[in-house]
């Protein structure tokens, strides 16, 4: 028997619940794990508050990231054995392959060994950061030396994750925030201008940034009115992608922007990279090499212990983290 953590029902942080249930061996391409870490998501949350992509089917699981050691493997799987350190790339359903457990199964090509270095708990907090970053930046924009690259919700994992990325090509990483409060942190983090759009006027401070030329490449976690700033200050040709949807209002469509720059908005899906094996290779290669190097390094904000899984829900949902959020098995 194994703790897990399920859900009966949709809604708040209090439907979750640590229950006893038994993990059966891996079947063929499989690998079973046992969690020291997990990392937690705003999509976890959505899930169990009902407004996820994904449907569940009650009792549900959730979870798309953790870190262990592998417990057993199925036939077939030759890259992993017993005993060693990996993390997991998300899964394209947590439905299917949740990973808050204390023994979670996956299929072996979701496994990866990470770097010696990383502990459990950085360890948990790489890959959907990173690969959401990565899969915009890198191979969407194809970001490089000459951009200035704006970010907002600057202080998640991924905006966290963007910031290293886009100095790691040579980038210009601008951070997009609500107030001041983390704007040191957030230098202190690699962004080399940091906008709190509470305080001065978003689009006017891009412009002065980029000495009136523009941002060609925006990542937005956040929709709504930021839209139409964001957009008024974009270069010609710009892209916006949007992988997120944090604003309650509604997100007008900044027409004249976009005929007169000839802008590109682009809705981003992680499953894009996670569900092409070429793409996943060359992410898996960019962040592996990034990580070695030490120059990518997961911010974490704060750590749970398993017991505590509501609590932990309930900061996920306070909008207070800088970095990830964190819980120890």
């Amino acid at each position: 028997m194994a703790r897990v953590v399920r859900f009966h029902q949709h809604g708040g942080p209090e439907v979750l619940r640590i229950e006893h249930v038994e993990v059966p061996l891996p079947g063929p391409g499989q690998v079973r794990i046992r969690v020291k870490a997990l990392g937690l998501n705003r999509a976890e949350a959505l899930l169990r508050a009902g407004s996820y992509i994904e449907r569940p089917a009650f009792p549900s699981g959730l979870g798309l990231e953790a870190a262990g050691l592998v417990d057993a493997v199925g036939a077939g799987v030759t890259a992993f054995a017993p005993g060693d350190a990996v993390s997991i790339v998300p899964p394209q359903s947590m439905v299917r392959w949740p990973t808050y457990g204390e023994l979670i199964t996956l299929p072996a090509e979701l496994v990866i060994k990470h770097p010696p270095a990383l502990g459990w708990e950085a360890a948990a907090a790489v890959w959907m950061p990173y690969l959401t970053a990565y899969g915009a930046l890198i191979d969407i924009a194809h970001l490089g030396p000459e951009d200035f690259v704006a970010v907002t919700a600057a202080s998640s994992s991924v905006g966290l994750a963007a910031i290293q990325i886009a100095n790691r090509v040579g980038a210009t990483p601008i951070a997009i925030t609500r107030t001041s409060a983390k704007a040191c942190a957030l230098r202190a983090a690699g962004a080399a201008h940091v906008i709190a759009t509470a305080e001065v006027e978003l689009g006017a401070r891009l412009l002065d940034i980029t000495g009136g030329a523009g941002v060609r490449v925006v990542l937005d976690a956040v929709g709504g009115p930021i839209f139409e700033p964001l957009t008024t200050a974009m270069s010609r040709g710009g892209i916006l992608i949007e992988y997120g949807g944090l604003s309650a209002e509604p997100t007008p469509f900044p027409l004249f922007s976009v005929l007169s720059k000839t802008l590109t908005l682009r809705g981003y899906l992680v499953h894009e990279i996670t569900g092409d094996p070429a793409k996943l290779e060359a992410a898996k290669a960019f962040i592996l090499d990034g990580l070695a190097s030490g120059a990518f390094q997961p911010v974490i904000a704060r750590t749970f212990e398993f017991d505590q899984i509501v609590d932990a829900h309930r900061f996920l949902e306070s909008n207070e983290q800088f970095g990830k959020i964190v819980v120890t098995v």
